[in-house]
């Protein structure tokens, strides 16, 4: 089993890095090969809607994006984390997240989705709700916990004094590796979802 985890605060550090932490450690104990990449601190603009990915298999802007589809090809799934600034994901996180899931051409059907949010007081449940939404869309399963994948803090090292927040983490670390391993059996005996085409219907 691999997991991606993807630290979108430009703090490497920092709180955020804190709260991934605690499942990183979750999930070599499981034995999951874990990669972490820290990308809140990239210059990483956003999708311009040119398509020329369609063509290219990958984003026509060659950075960070295209390593990290590389990398998100082969995991079994992926971990979001992010501050919460405004109310919602940070800004470069964004960015990435739609270019890459728009850009990367591989099927994602089954690779297991969990997103992490760090925020001092508010903007957790709107900021959690944008980042699954990446998954839903892509066939990929969510990974739950005990309590929505929130924590929190405001000064650096503040969330080490949430020890619920630190252990609905360390929860879904574990219920992750349960659903990847779960479904990796699946895989094995039934195989994938039969795939219909897609059908596109314009709202004009």
């Amino acid at each position: 089993m691999k997991v991606l985890i993807l630290n979108g605060s430009p703090h490497a550090n920092g709180n955020t890095a804190i709260a991934l932490q605690e499942m990183v450690k979750v999930f070599q104990k499981e034995n999951v090969e874990v990669e972490l990449v820290n990308v809140g601190n990239k210059a990483i603009r956003g999708c311009t809607g040119c398509n020329a990915c369609v063509e290219k298999g990958k984003c026509v802007f060659d950075d960070e994006v295209n390593e990290i589809a590389e990398k998100f090809k082969d995991a079994d799934g992926l971990v979001v984390g992010t501050p919460v600034y405004y109310a919602c994901v940070n800004g470069t996180l964004e960015s990435l997240l739609q270019r890459l899931f728009y850009s990367s051409p591989f099927d994602k059907t089954m690779k297991v989705g969990a997103s992490v949010v760090i925020a001092r007081r508010g903007g957790c449940s709107a900021t959690f709700d944008a980042l699954n939404k990446f998954f839903t869309i892509s066939g990929m399963p969510v990974a739950s916990s005990q309590y929505w994948n929130s924590v929190h803090g405001g000064a650096p090292g503040d969330v080490n004094e949430d020890a619920e927040g630190l252990q609905t983490v360390r929860v879904l670390a574990r219920n992750m590796t349960f659903l990847m391993k779960s479904i990796a059996l699946g895989k094995e005996k039934y195989g994938l979802p039969e795939k219909e085409e897609h059908l596109w219907t314009n709202f004009i």
